[in-house]
């Protein structure tokens, strides 16, 4: 063996190990000491960070399991606080102002101020309160509180160092986003959501010069889909951001500033089980904030479906003929063909089911459109016939003739009258003749003789009012309230009113006096009595059941998202049980039914083949036109709902009927296919 050769070879190879060694240590050397701040930097910035995964929000179903709500994949633009000066931020922002107008997308600024010069304040209010939001507001941005706008814009450009060079709208849209994102807390660890819902042209535009936007990026989630805007609108509710108020409350249960919420309608009332539990995602972003990598942590439990006891084809039925009938009374009226009704603008219909206070339809006509919600609310509040207001709910009307149910009932029961009783009407009431007092019946002529059903039949006002006057007005009232009327139903939506039921106590918390007289005009629905459209229908459905009053209630069930798993179901709730003679019941129930057949309503249910009972109203008020009011249930023979009507100056009751004939119509003749998607799968964002 050649020991020389096998030394030179070792001699080589301790050397290189030396030389490798070297070099390696030279380079960590390098690295460590010489470019630490450098390598820092960016070791930094790539660092995998934790952000919540946002879960879908549960649906909003009808009684058939058809979706009212539900969510799709959309794309939001997000902003971390990676910009090194106000500047270089003031520059992006602008741009994706500019990209965002040139595709007509919405993005977040809620600044008070108008966008033009002269800048005022832009509160949504009467005088009064806005003179308080304004102060409110200049309080919450530490500005004196009689500030005026353009003082809090200056105040604004000089913060954020907004170039006054830009024209006055440019500066206003600017100061207003940055304000925006100082609310929300803008920082690296907490990003800002620029636009919610931005389409593919936003996307690729921004993509397309990425590295000039620091801190921005495109991320995908959840966003509130409504499949049939502008049905059912004031039930199902909006949704919008959180208040600097709801984070101090909500941030305990998981919430984030750039959190939605539900703020009316069912989606408020049932934000709890509508919201789902975040999970995470694990991100790395570069140097510019631009997310490089993605992967999932814990994954995000989706919200709760909602069931409600509303039926999309009632409620569609309910809502198209309404409007019809308003668009074209108002039309007819304008164009001469009818002598008044040109102030017909409004009104409300509520079908119950009367066997467990299921609503089945709830509209309030105007109505708006929940897809367009933040970008039509200036025009909807300043709409004078107010299409955010749930008349169904919130609408406290005088129910005219319908009330005389009601005072039938009481007098059968109480024994002032029975079914063989008659009184004469010649067209007036004599009885208060000595005061001068000696209202008309609602036909000139008088009806002649009337017993109790025929009264129902024709509306007589002189045989009720004679009946309302020996009852008197304490027994009046106890069968007024034993039917729900003038107390709130407790129905799951925010905003509902209690009404009024007359009385003298009533009248002296106003300041007025209570006469003899005003017995009579309550028990044929006038004086005081103002009623919700809602508490017509539940007083109508308690009568046609044969005496027991439902809480009524929207939400019929909860279950899980994916599954048909029940989580809570809606038990009915009887809140009362009115007790009736049998032939008390069968008197009312006969006039109801004759009121349809040969009396004030016939002409609408002549040969209509469903028997209908139903009561026509024509309440006084105190400019215009009266409003028109009707109430029914169906089938007669077989009670299973009940529809009450109003229309703002629809005249009489008995030209409103035919929505409730278009209801009844749908309900007993349409096609019923219950909606079913067991296999109904949203995935999670990874």
């Amino acid at each position: 063996m050649d020991t020389n050769a096998n030394t030179s070879r070792l001699k080589i190879f301790y050397i290189i190990i030396c030389v490798l060694t070297v070099v390696i240590i030279g380079r960590l050397f390098v690295l460590q000491l010489i470019e630490t701040e450098k390598y820092s930097s960016v070791t930094e910035s790539r660092l995998t960070k934790t952000i919540p995964q946002k879960a879908p929000r549960g649906e909003i179903l009808d009684r058939y399991g058809r979706p009212l709500v539900s969510n799709r994949m959309g794309y939001a633009i997000e902003i971390k606080k990676y910009a090194e000066s106000d500047e270089e931020l003031n520059d992006i922002l602008l741009n994706l102002i500019h990209i965002c107008e040139e595709e007509s997308v919405e993005y977040n600024d809620s600044l008070p101020i108008t966008l033009e010069e002269p800048f005022v304040f832009d509160f949504v209010s009467d005088e009064g309160v806005i003179n308080k939001k304004i102060a409110e507001f200049n309080k919450s941005i530490n500005m004196p509180e009689s500030s005026t706008a353009e003082e809090v814009l200056n105040e604004l450009c000089e913060k954020y160092s907004i170039d006054r060079s830009y024209t006055p709208e440019t500066v206003r849209k600017l100061a207003g986003v940055r304000a925006e994102m100082e609310t929300r807390l803008f920082s690296k660890q907490t990003p800002y959501v620029f636009a919610p819902d931005v389409n593919m042209n936003v996307v690729t535009k921004v993509k397309e010069t990425y590295n000039n936007y620091k801190g921005v990026n495109i991320v995908s989630g959840y966003i509130r889909e409504y499949n049939y805007p502008g049905i059912a609108s004031h039930i199902l509710g909006h949704m919008g951001p959180l208040y600097k108020e709801d984070y101090e409350v909500l941030k305990e249960k998981g919430y984030t500033f750039n959190d939605v919420m539900g703020k009316s309608g069912i989606e408020q009332i049932c934000e709890s089980n509508l919201r789902g539990t975040d999970g995470t995602y694990h991100i790395e972003e570069d140097e510019y904030g631009h997310i490089v990598s993605m992967k999932s942590g814990t994954a995000a439990v989706p919200g709760n479906d909602v069931v409600l006891t509303i039926d999309l084809d009632l409620q569609q039925t309910a809502e198209q003929s309404l409007n019809e009938l308003i668009t074209q009374t108002r039309l007819l009226a304008i164009q001469g063909e009818l002598n008044e009704k040109t102030d017909c603008n409004s009104g409300a219909v509520v079908v119950t089911d009367i066997h467990n206070g299921e609503v089945l339809a709830l509209a309030s006509n105007p109505t708006f459109n929940l897809q367009r919600f933040n970008e039509d609310y200036q025009s909807n509040y300043e709409n004078p016939y107010q299409p955010m207001w749930n008349r169904a709910i919130s609408g406290a009307y005088e129910p005219g003739s319908t009330f005389k149910i009601i005072t039938a009932i009481g007098a059968l029961e109480e024994g002032i009258i029975d079914t063989e009783t008659e009184i004469y009407c010649g067209g007036k009431y004599t009885y208060f003749k000595d005061s001068g007092y000696t209202p008309s019946c609602n036909v000139k002529s008088g009806h002649g003789t009337m017993n109790v059903i025929s009264a129902i039949e024709q509306s007589c006002n002189v045989f009720f009012f004679d009946t309302g006057r020996q009852l008197n007005i304490e027994n009046l009232n106890k069968y007024t309230k034993n039917f729900g009327l003038g107390e709130p139903t407790g129905i799951e939506l925010a905003g509902e009113t209690a009404g009024i039921v007359a009385n003298p106590e009533y009248r002296k918390k106003i300041g007025g006096e209570w006469y003899p007289g005003d017995v009579i005009q309550a028990a044929i629905g006038q004086s005081d009595n103002l009623f919700t459209p809602l508490q017509m229908a539940n007083y109508v459905a308690t009568l046609a059941n044969g005496g027991t009053r439902y809480q009524p209630h929207l939400i019929k069930k909860i279950k899980e998202y994916s599954t048909s798993n029940i989580i809570e179901e809606k038990a009915p709730v009887i809140v009362d049980k009115v007790s009736m003679k049998p032939e008390t019941y069968s008197a009312v129930m006969q006039g109801m039914k004759s009121v349809t057949e040969d009396g004030t309503a016939s002409a609408t249910f002549k040969d209509f083949d469903i028997s209908v009972g139903g009561k026509t109203g024509t309440a006084e008020v105190s400019k215009g036109t009266p409003n028109a009011v009707f109430v029914a249930f169906a089938p007669f023979e077989n009670p299973q709902i009940a529809i009450s009507i109003i229309v703002e100056h629809g005249g009489h009751g008995n030209e409103v009927a035919p929505i409730a004939r278009d209801i009844i119509s749908k309900y007993f003749k349409g096609d019923f296919l219950e909606y079913t998607d067991k296999n109904k799968q949203m995935s999670l964002i990874h």
